[in-house]
């Protein structure tokens, strides 16, 4: 059959000259957003690199870090043809409170370092989406700015086991007095991991003046023009002094704690309490004992104990050592919504984000956060029908197979 050609017409052109006069702002640079990773890039050149790789890295020679993604990637559901649904329930209840999506935002510290916008930004985008908001002890708003921003959204706090009694009593007596009504006791933080990445890019905190440092901003403007024109960055909920930052930190942490502090704050905190760092079945036993409501499989992302444990693979252990009635969260190493089902098809009821959080953030502030959960949510809901599942409920171990990892950088 031969071709035949035409004259180009005018009006066949118009329809499709749409072009974007927006040339720059978070509302292009989100616009060809396809996945977490694309934020990831993005963030990467938008902030200087001491606090991307605060966020980016892990410890030491980072296989728990790569660990965590590789258990995820590893993964291989079952889909159940032409059993699908038009309709996806995602909601689940955690902690007595029901949320829209089975992932809320974990605490992160220093949180204010990656964006002026900050924790302001992770719980207004948590109660956009019906999910929690956890502060980290470490926050940089306050628990009462934190509250007053958002006062609807389902707020948790984070505690470290501190040596301090007085001071962590305070905290909890601010927290639950502003309506954060679930408690996260981080525990695998007696000390501070090492961070290489930290060390090899001179991070410190709150970020000091160098000749490097104002180098490597002098291509970030807008994140240097924020950092000197908000206020200084502090551990809000616990002094408003940046003098204060190395002693605080210092004293936040000690080897010596052990599961009769964890008693003592059970018997001061009035709500829900959740052990977040357990990995065996063991440490599971001893959280119940002492009080736990539930437990939050973690290994900090793998920024603390590197070889520790991959929290994919530690979560069948732990749900089998405290039964199917006892509510476990996993976090650490969540980037797509298929992690996020995959983890409750093992067993998880609940998941938590934290680096995939912090690269929205980085990338576009509050926009950006809400770009993460726009992603995660559909990803999760394509990932349903595909699997014939209706709901949270459906997924079940035999939906999913896991294959062994591997950790070649």
């Amino acid at each position: 059959m031969v071709t035949i050609r035409r004259v180009p017409q005018l009006k066949n052109f118009v329809p499709l000259m749409q072009f974007d006069l927006n040339l720059g702002g978070r509302k292009s640079r989100l616009a060809r957003v396809g996945d977490i990773d694309d934020l990831r890039r993005i963030a990467k050149r938008r902030t200087p690199a001491g606090p991307f790789n605060y966020v980016d890295g892990g410890a030491q020679d980072e296989y728990t870090y790569r660990g965590n993604r590789e258990a995820f990637r590893n993964l291989e559901f079952d889909p159940a043809i032409l059993a699908g649904s038009a309709d996806v329930d995602l909601s689940t209840t955690i902690a007595g409170v029901e949320s829209r999506l089975p992932v809320g935002i974990a605490p992160t510290g220093f949180t204010r370092m990656m964006h002026t916008e900050g924790e302001v930004a992770g719980v207004r985008t948590a109660d956009r989406f019906g999910v929690p908001f956890t502060l980290s002890t470490m926050g940089t708003r306050s628990i009462e700015d934190v509250a007053a921003c958002a006062p609807n959204a389902t707020k948790w706090f984070q505690l470290y086991l501190w040596r301090d009694r007085d001071a962590s009593q305070d905290l909890l007596e601010r927290a639950w007095k502003n309506g954060f009504e679930t408690l996260l006791v981080t525990v695998d933080t007696t000390v501070a991991g090492r961070r290489l990445r930290d060390v090899r890019h001179g991070l410190t905190i709150p970020p000091k003046l160098s000749a490097g440092t104002v180098l490597d901003a002098s291509y970030r403007p807008e994140w240097w023009f924020n950092f000197l024109t908000t206020d200084p960055l502090t551990y809000a909920s616990l002094s408003n002094e940046v003098s204060d930052l190395a002693s605080l930190t210092s004293s936040m942490f000690d080897p010596t704690l052990s599961f009769e502090d964890l008693k003592w704050i059970r018997s001061v905190w009035p709500g829900k309490l959740f052990v977040k760092g357990v990995l065996t079945e063991v440490d599971a036993s001893k959280s119940f004992d002492a009080g736990a409501d539930g437990l939050v499989v973690s290994n900090h992302g793998g920024r603390q104990l590197d070889r520790a444990p991959i929290t994919l693979e530690a979560l069948p252990v732990v749900r089998e050592a405290v039964g199917e009635d006892v509510p476990i969260i996993l976090d650490s190493g969540i980037m797509r919504g298929q992690d996020i089902i995959g983890a409750l098809a093992l067993g998880a009821d609940f998941t938590l984000i934290g680096r995939a959080y912090l690269y929205g953030l980085m990338a576009a502030g509050e926009a950006g956060v809400r770009k993460v959960f726009e992603i995660l949510e559909n990803e999760m809901t394509v990932t349903m029908q595909l699997m014939g599942a209706g709901s949270i409920s459906d997924l079940n171990p035999d939906m999913v197979r896991t294959y062994s990892r591997n950790l070649k950088s």
